[in-house]
């Protein structure tokens, strides 16, 4: 399946897990280290049901925002999903301009008389971007690395730094440690093989045994995203009767059962490759066949016209030299009378 196709896969796979209000406090609880994180009060957390990606990025990103209170302030939650294989170095400028999309919005949707006042003042906005590429991600930080002369004006220009979740460099002991749903999901989204992949399901049974059948419902809806783009049209109806029939009592179960659909994949993609090998070896030897039998055919064709022009050569000097040892003959043969016996002429 084309990368574009597996990439968008993610992003609805991801911004369906994301939008659960829980699940994006727990993801907050769980990997970012910062006092205000504790102050969080899940009543006060709302989803804002809008994206803010620019036109040109449609088809690249997805995001997902929230609005919720701390301490009695507006707070606002930008998260980028950032699902591609390369990374984007102009990262901090976007974050910026959609952080400029969400303050226009909300001077557009509130009242003159509200803006208009003296103490009126905007949410804080919290850029976020979470990033599963392989690749390790050097983009700068913050906002101001990416202008020039920036530790000279160090007190006057713009600056903010975005919280980064780098999905292939959490250890794999610290996401077990976690226990809970998106810990889970980012262990089984890192750069692994199908055999990792097994091994690491069956170190989650006890973590999936206990979340709750909600948590378990978008677990097994995430797992249905991320799994079937990468496998056959057959196996994805596997896939589904498996996810679908599981209840969070039957986790094992359903563990081994992915296994063994995942070792039938592998099975068909292993056949798969030897089936291509065998192809191309064929075609290779036919083509060194055919190389072997031109210069062979070549060869011969060379000897046999040696050989005919040799004998034809060999006559034509053979039938001149004759007529000259007859013409000398006339000279020196002659016969009884002065007659020359070969063309009977007197001398």
């Amino acid at each position: 399946m084309p990368e574009g196709r597996i990439n968008k896969e993610h992003d609805l796979g991801y911004k369906h897990l994301l939008t659960h209000k829980k699940t994006f406090i727990q993801l907050l609880r769980s990997f970012v280290k910062e006092d205000w994180v504790k102050e969080i009060d899940e009543s006060q957390v709302m989803l804002i049901n809008k994206s803010y990606v620019l036109q040109d990025f449609k088809e690249k990103e997805s995001d997902i925002v929230y609005r919720l209170k701390i301490k009695g302030r507006n707070v606002i939650f930008y998260c980028l999903l950032e699902l591609q294989s390369s990374v984007d170095y102009q990262m901090p400028l976007r974050l910026l301009f959609y952080m400029i999309e969400i303050w226009r919005d909300i001077l557009k949707n509130t009242e003159n008389h509200e803006t208009e006042r003296k103490g009126f003042k905007l949410p804080c906005i919290v850029p976020i971007v979470l990033y599963n590429g392989v690749n390790n991600w050097t983009v700068c930080r913050s906002f101001r690395e990416m202008l020039d002369g920036n530790e000279i004006f160090s007190n006057h220009i713009l600056d903010f730094n975005y919280i980064l979740f780098d999905v292939n460099r959490y250890e794999e002991e610290d996401l077990l440690g976690f226990a809970n749903l998106i810990s889970g999901v980012f262990l089984l989204d890192q750069k692994i093989d199908s055999e990792q992949l097994k091994d690491r399901l069956v170190k989650m049974i006890e973590i999936l045994g206990d979340l709750s059948e909600e948590e378990f419902g978008l677990f097994k809806g995430w797992l249905k995203w991320i799994l079937k783009p990468r496998i056959s049209e057959e196996l994805r109806f596997k896939i589904d009767d498996i996810l679908e029939k599981s209840r969070s009592t039957e986790v094992e179960s359903m563990v081994y059962n992915l296994a063994n659909t995942i070792d039938e994949m592998t099975q068909k993609a292993m056949e798969k490759e030897y089936k291509k090998r065998n192809t191309r070896r064929n075609a290779k030897g036919n083509r060194k066949g055919n190389r072997k039998g031109n210069r062979k055919g070549n060869r011969k064709g060379n000897r046999k016209g040696n050989t005919k022009r040799n004998r034809k050569g060999n006559t034509k000097r053979n039938t001149k030299g004759n007529g000259r040892r007859s013409i000398e003959g006339c000279e020196v043969s002659t016969g009884e009378g002065g007659r020359c016996r070969i063309c009977c002429k007197y001398y």
